[in-house]
């Protein structure tokens, strides 16, 4: 540890936020902010208000679009009877609140690869959803030890222990419950701590459940409480050396023991602690907080990561987090910020960074200078003069850099592995309503692909229209409405489109004439040619059998031009046609009046009457589709791909799931 940061690394946690659509991530993290004394005024989702979704898009649609990191401090209160690992020591939390929504998925993947552990949130209705389950997978991905929170405990229907079971079977999850609500639906009151075997119950004054009281169990709390905390410790025995030897020895574990226990087991991902409670209606989040502090990982507590040498992909180079290290550190998002220009965020692995300090990127092999470093509290910037290892930041000035590089220290050649990124998934074509909007279409777009890495611009060759991609409709809507408000570019945006093209079936003759005798200088070409079908792939070949110069050697290239062009636009509905074989057998000229212009369009005409004989058909793209679903919907997949003419090659099992290639 420097002796000039604030917090020790000790007391740092990266935490990020990720659930589901709705199962209240956002809602979740503003409490975080309300308890931890951040924020005075705690902000609703569905009022706009609250504090990391701020873009004014998420405020209106009540969704969170793109990943908000916040920075934040707790320290765990000293209760009587009550064990904490870290009473009354002052922690850092760093929150980034991730996006629900299959469209933003990079969001959440780009984020898990920078945090050491993420709490992971449930509804209490509706228990573990798709997305859920694709962002327990990215947590996995990336090896990020997890805190479960059971939400929404308030609502009709919720049910603490069928989430907890859809936990373990779903997930395949090792879950352990150690803070069970008291009650639920209207009657929820509060929680039992396991560990300590005590119950908290919050109340419900107009300080939002800042308050809260400690007290013994009684009646039916005895018994749950009893039976999970067997479980618990058992749990813990199974994954724990320490507590396991302990427990076969038949020694007194103490509570303190038992922490460190869970928490060994939880940051080697061997365990899932889960936690029950409702954000909204404020009742256990100060103890979930707790529970981060004593569960989820440090920078020093989880491995070093591993960089490799650009130069010698098989060197690996071990990244200690440590200030007296040499600086590396990975660039996760790129942000436009109207105000301060383009924000690099970044998360430090060893090392410091200071203001002025120059950074070597090893892609580009190019040093730049850091103008200012930021901390971010959602869209509030505070300029800072240091950034230590393990800490997350966003810096000023570095211009050629793009998602997942690594920064390091000058002459330190290292890269880090950076997260990687699904393909686009649907397109559309874009064009700006006016003239005016032409150049800043073209720079908005390219700010906004460099921003995310899900979206792709291109043009599109044979119409000259720009086609955006990206992972939804939703979130090409979104794109749109972002060039509406922030880059001023109105644009017309087209249906999907599918790239269909056109082919022949069988060989035929085809003769082109064109013949103009207008007074002067006429115009004439003559071309008889034959097509037949080419292998799949092949494209177009051309032979040229003209003997005795019926069409004159100059001439010949013009000829062929035409039967170039005639391939772009076929007869059935005007699709590039493609695998044709074309052979030019014979021709005629004129003296005068044949010149390179006439032969071209007699080329064309000879191929347009040769693709009527020759029986055009249209050709659609074929894709290799993978469909992950479980087992119960197995039927109703393979129906639905068998309706849109899919051909079904095989299936498999993986775990709970059926996979489908067709």
């Amino acid at each position: 540890n420097s002796p000039n940061r604030q917090y020790v690394l000790e007391r740092t946690r990266n935490i990020g936020i990720a659930a589901h659509i709705d199962a209240g991530k956002t809602t979740l993290t503003e409490r975080i902010l309300f308890y931890t004394g951040m924020i005075h005024k705690i902000g609703e989702v569905h009022d706009g208000g609250a504090t990391t979704d701020w873009m004014e898009q998420e405020r209106e649609r009540g969704i969170t679009i793109t990943s908000a990191a916040v920075t934040t401090e707790w320290w765990q209160h000293a209760e009587e009877g009550m064990t904490k690992l870290f009473a009354g020591e002052k922690q850092r939390i760093n929150i980034i609140d991730t996006p629900g929504h299959v469209d933003f998925t990079a969001e959440v993947e780009r984020s898990l690869r920078v945090l050491d552990g993420a709490i992971v949130v449930f509804c209490g209705v509706a228990g573990v959803q798709p997305q859920t389950e694709t962002v327990w997978r990215q947590a996995t991905k990336y090896h990020v030890p997890r805190i479960v929170f059971v939400n929404k405990m308030d609502r009709t229907g919720a049910n603490f222990h069928n989430v907890f079971e859809e936990v373990k079977e779903k997930l395949g999850a090792n879950a352990v419950r150690i803070l069970i609500p008291i009650g639920s639906e209207d009657s929820l009151i509060g929680q039992i701590d396991v560990v300590n075997q005590k119950a908290i119950y919050y109340s419900d004054d107009d300080k939002f459940g800042s308050t809260y009281t400690v007290k013994e169990l009684e009646g039916d709390l005895i018994d749950l409480c009893k039976d999970a905390h067997d479980e618990l410790l058992n749990a813990v025995a199974d994954v724990d050396d320490v507590v396991g030897e302990k427990f076969l020895n038949e020694e007194a574990i103490s509570l303190e023991d038992l922490k460190q226990g869970i928490r060994r087991a939880t940051i080697a991902n061997k365990l899932v602690p889960v936690a029950g409670g409702s954000a909204f209606k404020n009742k256990g989040v100060q103890y979930l907080l707790d529970a981060v502090i004593d569960y989820l990982p440090s920078p020093l507590d989880i491995p070093a990561a591993i960089g490799m040498d650009p130069d010698n992909e098989d060197r690996k180079i071990e990244v200690v987090t440590s200030d007296n290290e040499k600086f590396v550190s990975l660039a996760f998002k790129l942000w436009a910020d109207k105000f301060v220009g383009k924000l690099v965020f970044f998360r430090v692995y060893s090392g410091v960074i200071k203001k002025g300090d120059t950074v070597y990127n090893p892609r580009t092999r190019r040093s730049e200078r850091v103008g200012r470093l930021i901390q971010i509290q959602a869209n509030e910037h505070k300029d800072i003069d240091a950034c230590y290892s393990g800490d997350i930041a966003a810096m000023v000035g570095i211009k050629n850099v793009t998602t997942g590089d690594t920064l390091a220290a000058e002459n330190h050649d290292v890269v880090l592995e950076p997260p990687t990124f699904p393909e686009p998934v649907i397109s559309m074509a874009v064009e700006p309503r006016t003239k005016a909007d032409q150049e800043k279409l073209a720079l908005a777009l390219g700010r906004l692909s460099e921003e995310d890495p899900t979206f792709m611009v291109k043009t599109d060759e044979e119409t000259g229209q720009t086609i955006i991609s990206g992972m939804g409709e939703l979130h090409l809507e979104i794109i749109i409405d972002r060039l509406r408000r922030e880059f001023k570019v109105e644009a017309n945006t087209g249906a999907p489109q599918i790239a269909y093209r056109e082919t022949i079936t069988q060989p035929a003759g085809g003769e082109g004439k064109l013949v103009k005798q207008s007074g002067g200088r006429g115009q004439y070409g003559h071309v008889i040619l034959s097509v037949a079908p080419n292998e799949k792939g092949k494209g177009l070949t051309i032979e040229n059998k003209v003997i005795g110069g019926t069409i004159p050697k100059e001439y010949i290239n013009a000829v062929y031009k035409g039967v170039n062009e005639a391939m772009t636009n076929g007869i059935i509905a005007g699709y590039p046609v493609i695998d044709v074989h074309v052979e030019i057998l014979d021709g005629s000229y004129h003296d005068v009046d044949s010149n390179e212009n006439a032969f071209t369009m007699a080329a064309i005409f000879a191929m347009k009457d040769a693709f009527k004989k020759a029986k055009s058909i249209l050709l659609e793209p074929v894709m290799a589709v993978e469909v992950s679903t479980p087992d119960d919907y197995q039927g109703d997949v393979m129906g639905d791909l068998s309706r849109r003419r899919g051909q079904i090659q095989n299936t498999e099992s993986k775990g709970k799931l059926s996979i489908v290639h067709a």
